[in-house]
């Protein structure tokens, strides 16, 4: 099915990657697809037109989605439609479908190309690929403020004639030029477009089995996509523009019998011209990369040999084998450093703020006379454990996800991602996991959907069943409080924050080397296969927008990790207070649950209490300190301690010990997802199977992982 506008105007693309909705208020409403390689600002072009807060991340397959936007320009409704971010529509990649399926079934009125000024004969690659699907292609030269600084020039003008399309400089960071192109693309779609569009001619021998099948392909299809194009990908043999056209179009190609056998002559004409399958394709790409260097030529000049000359020198030393790695932990160490130092005063205060609201609370509900059990329910229960969460998540996370958002902004990922590609390539995984584990810092959740963007299912499959080996955002304060309590106490003070982001970084270093470990596990065993190779941009660095930066990780971020966590606290918070005050035999449920599991717990170098308040902790991990206060208090409510200190000590009154401490921390970065990530797994790969799996996974490293340390430890004589 095709896109339709009903009664209500809206226009809707069924596909297989899901339901793409175009809200199209009028029929006169003109949807223009935003195309554009990873990295070239396409996303910000987007943003600043529509003025939504669509994330732009900073490398390669961010966009792993539609979004859309609307736009009023002179009188005129635009929907703008931002499309994944590829380098070409040839489908060799989830991106490149779901570009190339939008532009060819979406029926766009226009395509807007956003193209990097600074590397610009790479880019148009995709330019000429659109121009041959689509009668209506404008080009956006974008980053001019960046080509100006490394010395580039491009002349519009010259660009304009070679391909024969409309082409507008802008420097869409800054707002410049974004007028030029509204007015190319009202042109394009509502003036009446005049341009004569570059025709890529190929080799004699495919001029002449295109000449041969194209007029069938004409008939069949009834001019709903363009004949010679399509001609193009049947001699290329692209089974997924097949299936595609299954599903938007209703049509079978190859079983129009006209079709199928001029199909057969044209591929004998090519194999008795000597140009068999695989050769085909390549003439075709070389004849596309050669016209690209030929208008590069022409259209672009520099005023310096090497225009990429500073980052060619910072990249041989963030990218080199003997300081990628070296530098990547120690930036990580830093982040850490600032997060832990910067958050222990607005913690302090937000939780005052909300203790004092609590009393204010209690007071009421005194005053009205509310029975002790509703007061305990709503106060002690609900109320106390939302403010566990937000005084403990909220100031590191304003401060984590800016300074997180701010490398991704600079285009430091995708160097990151490069120096982790051979220890993923050696675990036989994908190098584009780096990055997703890299978001699980912040979100498991979040990790797992940006799974997305690595094009392997095998492969995607495994990035997702190990995203949990590193700590979200919500496991930090468990391991920022123990580490802290125990292992750098007796540093004097000013060295205590960075004692602590040396220990948690080691405890971070841990957790990568258990995802890499396990996806070679995997790999191996149950998920064998092959690597598949890809593609990584290594992008120019560029200067930060450090207010759109905390804006955009404070609103998409921080905010919405907040909101999640608080929507499962609060009920968590419910049923904790509820095991902790109803008594059977003399003994609350929760205690009975802890005394049922201290046996098992106490192999792990753990007791029942902590056990009892990981599994409590399911639906979020902020909690699992909380809990484990009320049971040592034994008060049925939460406790606000004022000190760490207080805390060691009711915690060692208690049993714990050097090897307490480490096997929580253990179990803590290694164990089971929350309840808001298994149903994103669950999600993500459609499988209760594999769901039920990426819980097992990780639980069972923990369980291995702890039972082994507590082992060791005892036998040896250390606890």
């Amino acid at each position: 099915m095709g896109l339709s506008v009903n009664s209500t105007g809206t226009g809707v693309l069924c596909c297989g990657n899901g339901i793409l909705s175009i809200d199209k208020e009028t029929a006169e409403d003109q949807v223009i697809a935003l195309a554009g390689n990873p990295n070239v600002g396409k996303s910000t072009v987007f943003n600043s037109l529509t003025g939504m807060n669509q994330h732009t991340g900073n490398w390669p397959g961010k966009t792993v989605a539609n979004a859309q936007g609307k736009y009023r320009y002179q009188g005129n409704n635009f929907i703008l439609v931002d499309i994944p971010g590829t380098y070409s529509l040839m489908a060799n990649s989830e991106e490149e479908e779901i570009a190339r399926d939008f532009i060819c079934f979406g029926n766009p009125d226009a395509v807007v190309v956003v193209a990097d000024a600074t590397c610009l004969e790479r880019n148009l690659n995709l330019v000429l690929q659109t121009m041959e699907i689509s009668k209506r292609v404008v080009l956006c030269v974008n980053l001019l403020d960046e080509a100006k600084k490394k010395k580039i020039r491009i002349d519009i003008k010259a660009l304009s004639r070679e391909l024969g399309i409309p082409v507008v400089g802008t420097s869409a960071r800054n707002g410049k030029g974004l007028g030029g192109l509204m007015n190319a693309v009202k042109a394009a779609t509502l003036d009446g477009f005049t341009g004569h569009p570059l025709r890529i001619t190929y080799s004699e021998e495919i001029e002449q089995a295109l000449s041969i099948l194209q007029t069938a392909v004409e008939q069949a299809l009834g001019g709903r996509l363009n004949s010679r194009w399509v001609s193009l990908k049947l001699l290329d043999g692209d089974e997924s523009l097949l299936r595609s056209m299954k599903n938007y179009l209703g049509k079978d190609l190859l079983a129009d019998e006209t079709v199928s056998v001029r199909l057969r002559e044209a591929k004998e004409s090519l194999e008795a011209a000597g140009v068999s399958d695989d050769l085909f394709r390549d003439r075709v790409v070389t004849r596309i990369i050669r016209l690209c260097e030929d208008i590069g030529r022409k259209t672009v000049s520099y005023e310096k040999r090497e225009y990429a000359e500073r980052d060619r020198k910072i990249d041989k030393i963030l990218t080199s084998k003997a300081t990628g790695i070296p530098i990547m932990i120690l930036m990580l160490l830093g982040i850490f450093w600032i997060t832990i130092t910067g958050a222990n005063l607005p913690s302090a205060l937000i939780a005052d703020g909300l203790f004092w609201v609590e009393d204010r609370l209690m007071e009421f509900f005194q005053g009205i006379s509310a029975p002790a059990w509703l007061t305990g329910l709503l106060i002690q229960g609900v109320y106390r454990t939302l403010a566990w969460v937000i005084s403990v998540m909220l100031p590191p996370m304003a401060i984590f996800f800016p300074l997180f958002t701010l490398l991704e902004d600079l285009g430091y990922l995708p160097r990151v991602a490069f120096n982790l590609d051979n220890f993923f390539r050696k675990a036989c995984a994908h190098g584009k996991q780096a990055l997703t584990m890299c978001m699980g810092f912040g979100c498991n959740a979040c990790g797992v959907i940006g799974c997305r963007i690595i094009d392997s299912p095998r492969e995607r499959l495994i990035a997702v069943l190990t995203n949990n080996f590193v700590p979200c955002n919500g496991r930090f304060p468990t391991l920022i409080a123990i580490i802290t309590m125990f292992f750098v106490s007796t540093a004097a003070t000013p060295f205590q924050s960075v004692a602590s982001a040396l220990t948690l970084t080691a405890v971070i270093v841990f957790g990568v080397m258990m995802t890499m470990l396990i996806s070679r596990i995997l790999s191996k065993t149950i998920l064998k296969g092959m690597p598949s190779s890809f593609n990584l941009e290594l992008p120019p660095y560029r200067r930060p927008q450090i207010g759109k930066v905390i804006l955009r990780s404070i609103f998409d971020r921080t905010l919405f990790v907040l909101r999640r966590a608080v929507v499962v606290a609060a009920p968590a918070g419910l049923v904790i207070w509820l095991l902790a005050n109803i008594r059977v035999g003399g003994m609350s449920l929760l205690t009975q649950c802890a005394e049922f599991l201290d046996p098992f717990a106490r192999l792990l170098g753990m007791d029942g209490y902590i056990l009892t308040a990981f599994i409590l902790g399911f639906p979020a991990n902020e909690i699992v300190i909380p809990i484990i206060i009320m049971s040592y208090m034994a008060t049925g409510t939460l406790t606000d301690y004022t000190s760490l200190a207080q805390l060691h000590t009711l915690f060692a009154s208690h049993g714990w010990t050097w090897l307490t401490a480490v096997c929580v921390m253990l179990f803590s970065l290694l164990h089971w997802p929350c309840g808001t990530t298994c149903l994103t797994i669950r999600k993500e790969t459609q499988s209760l199977k594999w769901t039920l799996f990426a819980f097992a996974l990780p639980t069972t490293a923990g369980i291995a992982v702890c039972f082994l340390v507590a082992t060791l430890a005892r036998l040896f004589g250390l606890a």
